[in-house]
C-alpha cells in the first residue's frame, strides 16, 4: 500500500485518524439511539436519506472523501490561500443576511433544498488558517500592539457578524483563538483582564447592583491603601486605580445591561440567570420569553434538568442501545444535537461517558503534541487553533448538559447531529494531519 501511494500515507499521524473514526462511530450510534423508530429496517434506513442517522452517515462519507483529497493536497496550498479563504468566509457570512432562513431563533442558516448550510461554522476553518498565516509572516512582530490589534480583528470581525445573525453561542467559539495568540506571546495581563471582566459579569448577575458597586468601591479603597507609599511617589498610579474603578462600575452599570438587552437573545439571558438560580430582571411585566412548549411548562431549566436525569439514570453501565427512556421518548429536547452527551450517558452509562471523555483528551493531547513538534510557525499556530476550537466545543457542550454552563447551542465534535459541523470538524482535523505530514517543511 505504501509503495503504491506513498504520497498519501507518508508522515500521516494515524493515531488522529483512528480517534476520528472512533468518535464518528460513537456519534452515529448515539444519533441512531436517539432517533431510531421501532419497526424501521435498520440497514435500509441507514441507506436511505430519510433519517437523521442516515444523513449523518452520508455526511461522514462526504467528509471522508474531502479528507482524502486534503491528504493529496500540497501543504503549501493552505498557507498560500489562507487570506483568500478568509475573504471567502467573510463573503459567505455577508451573503447570509439577505438569504438567511430563521431556524430555531437563529438567522445564520441558508436553506439549500433539503439541506441547512451555516457559513459561520465553516468560517472557523478560514479564521484558523488566516490567523496562522498572519502570525507566521516574517514582518509580523507580535510584541507590538499594532500586530496584536490586527490579529484580534481577524478573530473578532467574523464573530461580530455571527452575533448579528443571532448566533451568539457560535460567535463565542471564535474567542477560543485567543489561546493561539497567548501561545505566540500575547501578554498575560490581557488574560487577567479577561478573567476579571468575566468575574465582574458573573458578579453583576448574582449580586444586587448597588451592593456590587459598594464592593467595587471598597476594593478600590483597599488597593489605594495597600499601595499608598507607591502612590506618593507615582501620582499616576492613583489615576490608574481610579480609572479601573470607573471602568468596572461602567461595565456593571451600562455594558452588562446593554449586552443583555441588545446583543443576547431573551431566551439566552433567561438561561444565564436560571443557571445561577436568579430571576431575569430584564423581562418586562407580563412578557413571555420565546421557548419550546416543554420549557414554557417547566421553565428554561427543563432541558438541563431532563439532561441530568438522563445521564444519572444511565448509572455505571448504561441502559443499553435503544433501551434508554429519557432520550428515546423525547423527554430531552435536542438530544441528537446540543444534548447528545446525555444520550451517551443514559445509553452507555458512566463507563461510556468516561470512554468518550478519554478519547477527547487523547485527541486534544495529540493535537498539542503535534503542534509543538512543528518547524513551521504557520503549522504550529494552525494546530493550536484546531486544539482551541475543539477544546471550547467539548468543554462548553458537556458543561451545559450537566448544568455547569448556560445553554448556548454549540455541537459536540463528531458526535452531535449536523452536516455542516461534521464537515467543518473533519476539514479542521485533516488539514492539520496534512500539515503535520510535511512538518519538516517551513511554510509561510
Amino acid at each position: 500500500m505504501n509503495q503504491r501511494n506513498p504520497a498519501i500515507s507518508k508522515g500521516i499521524d494515524w493515531s488522529l485518524v483512528w480517534i476520528y473514526l472512533l468518535l464518528i462511530i460513537i456519534g452515529l450510534t448515539a444519533i441512531f439511539a436517539a432517533t431510531y423508530k421501532e419497526g424501521d429496517p435498520i440497514v435500509q434506513s441507514f441507506l436511505r436519506f430519510g433519517t437523521d442517522y442516515s444523513k449523518q452517515f452520508y455526511f461522514f462519507c462526504i467528509g471522508a472523501l474531502i479528507a482524502f483529497f486534503i491528504l493529496l493536497t500540497d501543504s503549501k496550498f493552505f498557507s498560500a490561500t489562507a487570506n483568500l479563504g478568509y475573504a471567502l468566509g467573510i463573503a459567505m457570512l455577508l451573503i447570509v443576511f439577505p438569504f438567511h432562513s430563521n431556524v430555531k431563533g437563529t438567522e445564520s442558516i441558508i436553506k439549500l433544498g433539503a439541506f441547512n448550510f451555516q457559513p459561520a461554522e465553516f468560517c472557523k476553518i478560514f479564521v484558523a488558517l488566516a490567523l496562522a498565516k498572519y502570525l507566521s509572516r516574517p514582518e509580523t512582530d507580535f510584541t507590538k500592539t499594532r500586530s496584536q490589534f490586527i490579529a484580534t480583528g481577524i478573530v473578532l470581525f467574523p464573530a461580530a457578524l455571527t452575533i448579528l445573525q443571532s448566533e451568539t453561542g457560535l460567535a463565542l467559539v471564535f474567542f477560543s483563538f485567543f489561546i493561539v495568540m497567548f501561545r505566540e506571546g500575547l501578554p498575560s495581563a490581557i488574560l487577567l483582564v479577561g478573567f476579571a471582566i468575566t468575574a465582574l459579569f458573573v458578579g453583576t448577575i448574582i449580586i444586587e447592583p448597588n451592593t456590587l458597586a459598594i464592593i467595587l468601591t471598597g476594593i478600590a479603597f483597599f488597593v489605594i491603601n495597600l499601595f499608598r507609599r507607591q502612590i506618593r511617589r507615582r501620582r499616576r498610579l492613583l489615576g490608574s486605580i481610579i480609572l479601573v474603578w470607573i471602568l468596572c462600575v461602567g461595565i456593571q452599570r451600562f455594558a452588562v445591561p446593554f449586552i443583555f438587552k441588545n446583543i443576547l437573545q431573551k431566551h439566552q439571558v433567561e438561561r444565564i440567570y436560571d443557571l445561577f438560580g436568579k430571576d431575569n430582571p430584564y423581562l418586562e411585566t407580563g412578557e413571555i420569553v420565546e421557548m419550546t412548549a416543554k420549557e414554557k411548562e417547566s421553565g428554561t431549566s427543563y432541558n438541563v434538568r431532563q439532561s441530568k436525569i438522563a445521564i444519572g439514570s444511565g448509572r455505571v453501565w448504561g441502559k443499553g442501545l435503544l433501551k434508554a427512556t429519557q432520550t428515546r421518548y423525547d423527554f430531552v429536547p435536542e438530544q441528537r444535537t446540543d444534548f447528545i452527551f446525555c444520550t451517551v450517558g443514559e445509553g452507555f452509562g458512566f463507563l461510556g461517558s468516561i470512554i468518550l471523555l478519554v478519547l477527547y483528551l487523547l485527541l486534544l493531547f495529540r493535537i498539542v503534541t503535534i503542534a509543538e513538534r512543528q518547524r513551521s510557525v504557520f503549522s504550529r499556530c494552525y494546530a493550536y487553533g484546531v486544539a482551541s476550537v475543539f477544546f471550547f466545543h467539548i468543554a462548553i457542550n458537556i458543561a451545559m448538559t450537566v448544568g455547569l454552563a448556560p445553554v448556548i447551542g454549540i455541537p459536540l465534535p463528531f458526535i452531535s447531529y449536523g452536516g455542516t459541523s461534521l464537515l467543518t470538524f473533519t476539514i479542521l482535523l485533516f488539514v492539520l494531519i496534512r500539515l503535520d505530514a510535511d512538518r519538516q517543511m517551513v511554510l509561510r
